[in-house]
Order: structure tokens, then sequence, then C-alpha cells
């Protein structure tokens, strides 16, 4: 394809800026940075919060702020003014991640970036301090040929991961802060390396921790077995009831979704892009994307029970489980989270005792794929590709700032975009990236921005 003019110099800028990028992607993801007291020190966050201040600091942003949000974590906020009269674009990623899960099963340790066959593997690579480093890479390939044509607002999350709201919060009693004309949130992806992707819409999100209890203590099971109520065995059942035959979400008035409008997703390559075993079904019904991408689902994140190893028989008193429940545009994920937690509670065996509240809440969001901004970003990744259409897609995920922003600034043009694919694995033990899609996808940002200056 044709190339714009300033294509040759950015993308030189950018190859030329890799290793640096590797270096500083280690440092950040060496930071233990999981926004949960109860598994990692605060520490961690706060000193990956201070990388990323001193890192903007470094770029010559004129304001560099640590914002202490109402969750009791930290975001960075950065603002580097523009030309006279040029548009003011918010770049967004989050330095907290996921916990690492069973650290024995990485092949490599989660908080050390490793290179294996092209990729960089560490918790963080892709989901989001990649995202971090993209923009960074952006922006220092626009200075390097020639100069940054936008004022840029940045801010980076402290909690995103655990979805506590912090930062929704404190944008919402600070409103001119975040103002923008366009936003780019680095923390979607391309469905796969190679095709670049925007994001059109997000589902909802809300988390719920459930507690059972039915006996003071633990029992012998060969002595109290066969009447007394296992607590454990009543959250099963509780759990069981959330899923119909064919593993479609059945909570007690919950709508089942509709329809997806956009690129379908062809059922064998979900299972492939998935890891799906041979001879195990997929789970509810209708075409694959209208399951990801336009329908509610529930997710059974953990159980507090005693693992198999080192377990006794005996009747458990008391169990405890955290489920996920994802909705599409359109559904109201705090009024979804309180079905939830309803359904649970009314599906109780025995009188079990049981608690079920919301701990975690993020709206859905749909774009304007129709906006100039979009339509920018839509050629500056086409340019960045070497001329491989963009495709639009859904996010089954969920980014809770998103909706707050749109709320906030209803005239500003949002795009999602980002550095995950289908082998990343994020939220999974080897969660990786590929450089080369950093690479191109910092390509494609400095590009947009170029672009969105001019049509500005």
């Amino acid at each position: 394809m044709e190339h714009s003019p300033q294509h040759a110099a950015v993308s030189a800028a950018v190859a030329s800026l890799m290793p640096r990028a590797r270096r500083e992607l280690a440092e950040l993801v060496a930071f233990r940075s999981v926004a949960d007291p109860g598994q990692f020190p605060p520490q961690e966050c706060e000193a990956a919060a201070e990388w990323v201040a001193e890192a903007l600091r470094s770029e010559g942003f004129a304001e560099v702020r640590l914002l202490d949000t109402p969750d009791g974590t930290r975001s960075v906020y950065g603002h580097l003014p523009g030309p006279a009269g040029a548009p003011t674009v918010l770049l967004y990623a989050h330095y907290d991640v996921q916990p690492p899960l069973d650290e024995a099963a990485w092949t490599s340790p989660p908080f050390e970036l490793t290179e294996r066959e092209g990729r960089w593997y560490g918790r963080g690579a892709a989901d989001c301090k990649g995202g971090v480093l993209m923009h960074l890479l952006a922006l220092r390939a626009l200075r390097a040929a020639g100069g940054v044509p936008v004022g840029v607002k940045v801010i980076v999350e402290g909690s995103e991961e655990q979805g506590t709201g912090g930062l929704e919060r404190y944008a919402e009693e600070h409103p001119a802060l975040l103002a923008a004309d366009a936003v780019v949130i680095g923390d979607t992806g391309n469905v796969r390396a190679g095709q670049p992707t925007l994001t059109a819409s997000l589902r909802g999100m809300a988390v719920v921790r459930v507690a059972v209890e039915t006996l003071a203590g633990n029992l012998h099971s060969g002595q109290f077995g066969g009447a007394a109520p296992d607590a454990l065995t009543a959250l099963v059942r509780m759990l069981g009831s959330l899923h119909g035959e064919d593993g479609s979400v059945t909570v007690d008035g919950l709508e089942p979704g509709g329809a997806w409008e956009g690129a379908a997703y062809p059922e064998e390559l979900f299972r492939r892009d998935a890891g799906v075993l041979e001879g195990v079904g997929l789970v509810g019904s209708g075409p694959v994307a209208d399951r990801l991408w336009a329908r509610p689902s529930v997710t059974v994140m953990g159980i507090d029970c005693p693992p198999v190893v080192g377990a006794t028989p005996s009747v458990q008193a008391g169990a405890r489980a955290l489920v996920g429940l994802r909705v599409p545009p359109g559904v109201d994920a705090r009024e979804a989270g309180g079905l939830l937690a309803a359904h649970l509670r009314a599906r109780a065996p025995w009188g079990a005792r049981v608690t079920a509240e919301v701990t975690g809440m993020g709206r859905a969001f749909r774009a304007d794929t129709g906006s100039p901004a979009y339509a920018a970003m839509s050629g500056a990744l086409r340019e960045a590709y070497d001329g491989v259409e963009t495709a639009v897609v859904g996010q089954g995920g969920s980014i809770p700032l998103t909706s707050t922003l749109a709320a906030l600034y209803p005239e500003a043009e949002i795009l999602l975009i980002g550095l995950s694919d289908a082998a990343a694995r994020i939220h999974a033990v080897d969660e990786s990236v590929s450089p080369e899609e950093l690479e191109r996808m910092s390509v494609a940002e400095a590009l947009f921005l170029l672009r969105y200056a001019r049509r500005a």
C-alpha cells in the first residue's frame, strides 16, 4: 500500500527504540503489582506507580501526579500540552495485574520478563504493562520524527483488575481532569497477531462474593456425614444452578441477551484460540460471537475449600466462592450483580446461612464506530500493518473506566486498541506479548495522533 510521508520516520524510530522498550518492560513486569494487599504488599503497586511517573517525567510531561483514589490505590496522571489550537488525546493503560496463580506452573518466573520463541513472557506483559510501553513508544517516535502534534494526557490506573472502582470515582469527583477530544484505551487487542483490530463493545461486569455456613465447626464425615449439612456441598449446588444443561446462563431475572451484528467468530477458530480439548463441547447456543459479545456469562472464579492434597474426611462447616458475571451493552451491571446475589441466596439448600454481596462492578460500553477518530485510527492501523484491513469485533471483557469517561465526556471519541492476541493468555499462566505487535501497534498509535491532529 502507499504509505504517508511520516510512516518511514515513525517506523524507523519505533524500531530503534525496541531494545529499550524490552528493558523497560522487564523493569515494569518485575513489580508484583497485584492490587490486593492480601496477596502482595501495597509497596509493589506504589513502586510500579512511581516507575510510570518517572517515565512520564523523562518524556518532558509538564505535569505528573500520583492520584490517591478512593479505593486506596494510586493512579498516575500526566499532561503534555500540545501546539496552540491542537486537540487533546487521553491515553489510558493500567499497571496493576492479575495474580500469577500457581507460580510453579509458569514455564519461567511470572515476574521476570523472558523471551521464548519470539514472544516475551511475564505477568502484565500484554495486560497491561505492555500498553504503558505502547503509549511511551508512540510518543517517543513522534518526538524523534518532529514532535508530538496534539496535547496528550496519560492516565495509568492502579486497580483495574480488581474492579474496585477507585479511578472511576476519582474521575467523577474531578470531572475536568481527564477531559479530552479523543480517548485511546490501550487495554484490548487484536484477534490474532498480524490482524489489526478495533474493539466496538465491552461487556459490563459484576463480581459477587458468596459465603455459606451450616455448622459451628467441621465434623468427622463418618460420625456425622449423612445427616449433618455440608456447606461445600450446599455451595456446589448453588453454583450449579447458575447454568442450564447446555451451559447457558440461568440467573433469575437476567435477560438472555441478543445477537452480535459485527464480524463473526467461526467456531473452529474459537476452539483453536481457546485451546478447547478435542471432544469437549462449547457451552451455550447460537453463534460464538453472540455468546461472547452480546450475551451474559457467569464464571466461578474461585472457591475456598480444602485442597485435595491434605484433605481430611470432614463435613465442612463453611465455604466461599467468588463469582464473575459479564453482561452485554444495554444491561445495567449493578442491577445484574444484584440479581446474581439474590439468585444465589434463593438457591441455598437446607436453610444454610448465606451472604452474597457485589464486591466489584464495571459498566458495559459501545463505541461510536462512525466517529472521525475511529476513521483516523482505522487508517493508521491499516498503514502500520501494510494494508491489512482492520477487523471490528466485540470484547467479552470489561474496562470499567471506559463507561465513566463516556458519561463524563459525551463529546469525546473513544477508541479501544491493545496488545493482546489469541496467544497472549492474559489472566492465565504464561501470559505473553508479541514484540512485533508492540512495535506495529506503537507505530499505529503514533500515526493516529498525526492523522487526528490534521483532522482537527
